[in-house]
């Protein structure tokens, strides 16, 4: 299974995303490839924030090497799972992607742990380490639910 996270700028809830998901596919023994970028492109081959390497180094997850990126056309038809962290980004992905917009491949990423309730992961880019913890939280749970549905 190949899966892409989503974000404005691919530094902060995305690259969290990227990190937990691959963990935990991981420690299950699973296949999966995963990567993430960001609608934006304004931190092109900047790091993660500080903050998001620090939450997800406190839970043994290093993401310092993952390198932001913008989401590409061709991402659309190469990835079988699309997660976006938040209504505007799906927004974003469709303005960018045009036909190749697939909305079966493509949906929110609290959908997951949420359905039906249309919830955003909030941008803890402004806030402090504490808004980096409460994303990382809802990130982790997540993920055990995307395992959870589909591990093989």
């Amino acid at each position: 299974m190949k899966v892409l996270m989503v974000c404005l700028g691919n530094i902060c809830r995305s690259p969290i995303a990227e990190g937990v998901l691959r963990k935990k596919a991981l420690d299950k023994g699973l296949n999966w490839e995963i990567d993430s970028a960001g609608t934006n492109g304004y931190h092109d081959g900047e790091h993660p924030h500080p903050l998001s390497q620090k939450v997800c180094l406190a839970k043994g997850i290093d993401i310092s090497n993952q390198i932001s990126r913008r989401i590409r056309v061709e991402d659309f038809s190469f990835y079988d799972k699309i997660y976006a962290m938040a209504e505007d980004v799906v927004s974003d992905m469709k303005r960018l992607a045009g036909n190749s917009f697939d909305e079966n491949k493509v949906s929110l990423f609290l959908e997951e742990l949420h359905p039906g309730k249309n919830k955003n992961v909030p941008d803890p880019w402004y806030g402090n380490e504490d808004g980096y913890t409460e994303v990382y939280e809802m990130i982790d749970k997540t993920c055990d639910a995307i395992v959870s549905k589909y591990a093989k």
